[in-house]
């Protein structure tokens, strides 16, 4: 099992480029990969990314496009800055579609994310 820093998540995440996406399971495959580990804890990814995405929020330079970045299933991420909102708005700048589902506990994804998704 692979604990990666939230520095490796920062780098990986700059890397994806605009229009593009990549999911946190994306991630952590791939850093599972390169460092000969059968997987990437998913707990700890989780808090790291959600890591890199504050820190960016907070800087005015050098930023890291962290709302690429979904869940497994082309969710938005609800931890990240100004939680949905933010996060809608710029994958809606970049030419996405983000859809709703629910009536009571309401969920936002990126629809057709599939078809977007980048490979590191």
């Amino acid at each position: 099992m692979l604990i990666a820093p939230p520095s490796f998540f920062d780098a990986l995440i700059k890397k994806v480029p605009q229009g593009k996406l990549i999911t946190a399971a994306g991630l952590r495959k791939y850093l599972a990969a390169q460092n000969g580990a059968d997987f990437t804890d998913p707990i700890t990814a989780g808090i790291f990314i959600n890591i890199a995405a504050w820190a960016s929020y907070q800087r005015t330079e050098n930023i890291t496009p962290y709302w690429r970045v979904l869940k497994s299933d082309g969710e938005l991420n609800m931890k990240y800055p100004e939680a949905i909102s933010l996060q809608k708005a710029l994958l809606e700048k970049e030419g996405h579609t983000v859809i709703s589902k629910g009536c009571k506990n309401i969920k936002y994804y990126v629809k057709d994310f599939e078809s977007s998704l980048t490979e590191l």
